[in-house]
């Protein structure tokens, strides 16, 4: 069987806040604020692969009410969903991201966000595509206010 789902997240861009995107540290003079480290790339592909599994969403597993997620790495959330997926027999088969922001450009970055997503979820970084557009500087992302990622995450499971 061959499920799909799909997840978003946006996150406000704020000052004295280090920028992660994809687990890697972005040189921007903004960072995103949230619970946790509030990397938006891999929020969303942790609620594209909870929505494919039909496992709730991100919110469900890592609450912000929660005092001692307060700063997680994102990566480490990725991971423990991994865990719980492979524990109900679920494979990614492929995720795709694209990142909306008006700056930073992540091109130079690219490649590192996917060999450190590969690595938590245990795929190679060939199954992982991520890419960034702008909103031609409209709405708040266009002026910078913030950043938003959208995921799709295809998984397979035997024996339904």
């Amino acid at each position: 069987m061959v499920k799909t789902g799909i997840g978003f997240d946006v996150h406000k861009l704020v000052e004295k806040r280090k920028l992660i995107l994809g687990g890697v540290e972005i040189e921007y003079e903004k960072g995103l604020i949230g619970h946790s480290d509030a990397d938006v790339i891999c929020h969303a592909i942790a609620d594209a692969l909870l929505g494919a599994a039909g496992m709730g969403d991100i919110g469900m597993m890592f609450p912000d009410s929660d005092p001692e997620l307060e700063g997680i790495s994102s990566l480490r959330i990725l991971s423990e969903i991994n865990g719980r997926l492979s524990q109900r027999k679920y494979k990614i088969v492929n995720i795709d991201v694209t990142l909306i922001a008006q700056a930073p450009r992540i091109a130079p970055y690219v490649e590192r966000m996917k060999i450190n997503i590969a690595k938590v979820l245990g795929i190679g970084p060939a199954f992982i595509n991520i890419k960034g557009k702008t909103t031609e500087g409209l709405g708040f992302i266009g002026q910078k206010e913030g950043i938003a990622a959208l995921a799709l995450a295809t998984v397979t499971k035997d024996g339904l």
